[in-house]
Parts: structure tokens; sequence; C-alpha cells
């Protein structure tokens, strides 16, 4: 049997990664620390004889007793309060988590994901962002923990690739939402929704009209899944929505989908928050087949009625 390894396998995305390479009939071993992740988000993947959990932390060397066929590297808190709380644990967890699930891959002739961001484009200065756009990114900046570490764990990922052979890829998530986002992770669909829930009043930074592009969670899975299985392509390649919307905007879909009493606030921009941020993706489009099928409002209500059933 297939035996895929998730790392970060507990976290928002990574248990919806989960369970989906289980529905195709393979072996997981999902690998977390618990630090963002939660036993809620995969407590249903327990009764599947097909799934065993390891709590373990990659910034140590992997101790999986088994061989293993694809590794999908998730393991690294992925919002800003999360990865501000401790950068020094996020660029080692970046580097560190890195090295090991390469030198893991190289000894089981493994393929192995690296799951990248967008960050790694920073505040861009083209837009939208190809893949071989380098980046506008600050790397002394309160955000360079995660920014930075994802970069130099994408630099590792080639080096291994060129130097060892190994069958390493990279793909690059843009903004993405759905069911299992931890509600106080700070991230901008999650905080508007449980300020709506809440009737307290909807914070926005900065005057609203920076843009992001947000994906549903289940079509991010889906073209993270296709790069595995895509012989002979390595990328980077964008996974995102190409759709644009304003942080106001988003604003006023969210009290509107929840009919809140709740007023919208501003505050101060962050140091170093993008201004814009939308993928190009016509490079997975072209060699992944790949497409978004979720349009925002039917993932909104989606995730909404997720947050309601915690509420």
């Amino acid at each position: 049997m297939n035996k895929t390894l998730v790392t970060g396998g507990a976290g928002f995305i990574g248990s919806h990664l989960c369970k989906k390479i289980l529905e195709s009939g393979k072996k997981v071993i999902c690998l977390d620390n618990m630090f963002t992740g939660t036993y809620d988000n995969i407590s249903e993947l327990f009764a599947d004889p097909n799934f065993e959990f390891i709590n373990a932390d990659v910034i140590h060397p992997l101790q999986i007793q088994m061989d293993v066929n694809e590794i999908y590297n998730l393991a690294c808190p992925a919002s800003p309060i999360q990865y501000q709380y401790d950068p020094i644990m996020t660029t080692k967890t970046s580097f560190l988590g890195a090295l090991h699930v390469l030198e893991l891959a190289k000894k089981n002739h493994a393929k192995v994901l690296q799951a990248s961001t967008s960050e790694v484009y920073g505040d861009p200065l083209i837009h939208p962002q190809k893949e071989d756009y380098r980046g506008n990114v600050n790397m002394i900046g309160p955000r360079s923990c995660y920014d930075e570490g994802k970069r130099v764990a994408e630099t590792l990922f080639y080096d291994y690739r060129r130097l060892y052979g190994v069958d390493a890829k990279i793909i690059r998530i843009f903004n993405t939402y759905g069911p299992h986002m931890l509600e106080k992770d700070g991230r901008v669909v999650s905080n508007f929704i449980m300020q709506a829930l809440n009737n307290k009043p909807i914070t926005i930074y900065g005057d609203g009209s920076q843009t992001r592009s947000f994906c549903y969670v289940d079509d991010l899975v889906n073209g993270i899944i296709a790069m595995m299985e895509k012989e002979d392509f390595a990328g980077p390649v964008n996974l995102g929505n190409p759709q644009e919307i304003t942080v106001l905007e988003l604003a006023e879909l969210i009290i509107r989908k929840t009919g809140t009493k709740s007023k919208i606030i501003y505050k101060d921009l962050p140091v170093d928050d993008p201004v814009r941020r939308r993928p190009d993706v016509s490079l997975a489009v072209q060699k992944l087949n790949w497409t978004i099928t979720v349009p925002i409002e039917e993932g909104i209500d989606r995730t909404i009625a997720y947050f309601r059933s915690r509420h």
C-alpha cells in the first residue's frame, strides 16, 4: 500500500489533505506537534485503519519506522499571530523541517512536496505575481521569520533536487480559507466571521483598499495532490484564486452573509503587510489542469456555517 506522510497534518490545510488522501485508498501518517493543529481537525480520521498519528516536531530528525512513498511538508505556523509568537522557532521549523523531510525522502526514494507561500513574494512590485518573480521581501522585519524561512526552504528543496536527485516539488499557497481554521488565528476571514457572529466591530487594518485573493480549501487540496502526482514537474507553482477583492469588500460580504449588527472600524496597517496579492495561476492551469471550482460566495457560506456550528 502507498504510504504518505503529511507533516502539519492536524492543521487547517493538513487535516483536509489527510482526509482526501485517505479517500484515495492510501495509508496516511499524520505528524504534528499540535502547536496550531488540533485533535478536533482529525478526530473523524482515527476510525480509519489506514490513518496513523504521530505527535512530533519536524525541527528534530524524523523517526519514521516505515518506508514512505510520498511526503507533504505542511509543518509551519502560517498566520502572523502564530508565526510571530516565537519567530526563532518559526525559522527553525521552516529550515530544519525542510531539511529533515528531505533527508527522509532521500533515504526512502520518496517524492516530497514543500508547501511554500505567496509570502515569498513579500510586498510585490509586480501584479499579479508569477512564479519567476523574485519578490520584494524585508529580511529583518517582524514577518521575516516566516517569509525568509519559506524562501530558504525552497532553496533547500532545489539543492536536494540538483545534488541528490530527490523528486522535490514546490507549491506556493495564496490566501486560503474554509473549515478547520482556528477562531483566533488572526487571518482576515476567520477574524471577520468571528467578529460578525459575536456582533463585535469588524476590524480593518489600513483603509480596506488592500487586495487579497481567497481560495477555498477544497480547491487548494486538489491542486496540492495534482502537483504531487504530476511527473517531471518540480515547480514552483502558484496555487490560489486569481479573483482579487479588497479587504473592505470581504468585510461587506461577511456582514451581508451573517446578518450581523457589526460595524466596520479601521486601524493602522501592520508593518510589511502586502498592499496587493493575487496569483498568476496560468502555470497551474497548464501543467496541472487545475482550476477554481468554489466561488467565494459559496466558500464563505460554508465557512460561516462551520464557525456557527462551533459558536
